[in-house]
């Protein structure tokens, strides 16, 4: 075995024992009968993407609310899908890996947690009763693509996009006795096992990144770019506005125009960003498409 295999084993062990020390199971360790706060918020309202817009001026506390819930929604509904384009990306990653080293083994464990997540994300949605809300169809129709050809830096870089940005939004409520306690215990679970996902995938981008060609590492960056627009764009589903009254449209135009909600995605970014500057997956033309998303 190479020193690199074993440098990747050493890691993995680590995170298969965090894997059975700290492991949730959505169905026994979260209360789902428990009925919803009156007055309490489902995200923080200062990260609500209409906060700050005269749209949000003429809502009432309780539609303020309101759009809380289905925004919040909203973003687990697209988190979910990632992860399953996540599970993909995975089982491809594993399928030319030797089972019996411990870094194919946490992959694997990994596609166990992801599968948990989604259906925890599922059934808040379900429990918060609100409509299906997910990502456009022409973002649906490239990841088909991309959960079947990604490969090397720039797909653990897009995992990490994915999941810092949410990760950041979501450790911001978890200790929020302001926020609904369901939603505070869903994002608990999930900001402690993802803590392992982040690690796993941060140490294959600074593994794999320094051995790309010039021409290579342009590419990567290209689709790590194109990703991570995709992934803040589709947070957000415009029909969220109607649970207020607000015609999707001007809802969604009045948000993609809030300086609010350009500076909310760039704190869900500011993790993740410096890092993947530093391995060198963001710089060169891609670098746009960031600041397009109000990434940077």
């Amino acid at each position: 075995m190479g020193v690199e295999a074993q440098d990747r084993d050493v890691t993995a062990a680590r995170l298969l024992r965090s894997s059975a020390k700290n492991s949730y199971d959505p169905y026994v360790d979260i209360d789902w009968d428990a009925p919803l706060a009156e007055g309490k918020a489902y995200m923080p309202l200062e990260r609500v993407s209409l906060y700050g817009t005269d749209l949000w001026a003429k809502l009432t506390p309780e539609q303020r609310i309101e759009l809380s819930k289905h925004e919040i929604a909203s973003i687990m509904s697209v988190g979910l899908w990632f992860e399953i384009v996540l599970m993909q990306l995975l089982a491809r990653y594993v399928f030319d890996l030797d089972a019996r080293t411990e870094h194919a083994q946490y992959a694997m464990t990994e596609i166990g947690d992801e599968t948990r997540h989604s259906v925890m994300f599922a059934r808040t949605a379900d429990r918060l009763g609100v409509p299906r809300y997910g990502v456009p169809k022409v973002v649906h129709r490239a990841a088909k693509v991309f959960g079947a050809t990604a490969a090397g830096p720039s797909m653990f870089a897009s995992v990490l996009v994915a999941e810092e940005t949410t990760d950041r939004l979501q450790r911001s409520m978890m200790d929020d006795d302001g926020i609904q306690p369901l939603i505070r215990s869903v994002n608990r679970i999930h900001v402690v096992e993802e803590a392992r996902h982040v690690r796993f995938a941060k140490e294959e981008v600074l593994r794999e990144t320094p051995k790309l060609s010039k021409a290579a590492l342009q590419r990567h960056r290209l689709r790590t770019a194109l990703v991570a627009f995709g992934v803040i764009d589709s947070m957000v589903d415009a029909r969220i506005y109607r649970s207020v009254g607000i015609d999707p449209r001007e809802g969604r135009a009045a948000a993609l125009a809030n300086p609010h909600f350009h500076e909310t995605r760039r704190w869900m970014a500011a993790k993740i960003v410096p890092f993947l500057r530093d391995a060198g997956l963001i710089g060169g033309r891609s670098e746009g498409i960031w600041r397009r998303a109000h990434l940077l």
